[in-house]
């Protein structure tokens, strides 16, 4: 099993920056693809971006050309850039691991765009 901790999340203005990061332990060596995802109270929860083994990248169309997913295997951290915050990018941000057993999800980290 594969254990998820987020972190990096805040307020900040819109234009401004962040970086969300996320710490795998556990079964590691099975993961094949991790991401993010984001949900605001009573809505969904929306995918956000993808990276997999092979450092392959997709992103939401909402995010693609501000946001940008990265991972440093060895420390087994995934991470997510994001530029030009606006207001509509505010929910909590999950981090999740694929393997071919199960997904694996991080409690959430809050991401608030406001003046």
């Amino acid at each position: 099993q594969v254990q998820l901790v987020e972190s990096g999340g805040g307020l900040v203005q819109p234009g401004g920056s962040l970086r969300l990061s996320c710490a795998a332990s556990g079964s590691t060596f099975s993961i094949y693809g991790m991401g993010w995802y984001r949900q605001v109270p009573g809505e969904q929860r929306d995918w956000v971006a993808t990276i997999t083994q092979r450092r392959s990248t997709n992103y939401a169309d909402s995010v693609k050309g501000r946001f940008t997913i990265s991972g440093d295997y060895n420390k087994n951290t995934v991470y997510l850039q994001m530029n030009r915050l606006r207001p509509e990018d505010t929910a909590v941000y999950y981090c999740y691991a694929a393997t071919r057993a199960m997904t694996s999800w991080g409690p959430g980290t809050q991401v608030t765009v406001a003046s």
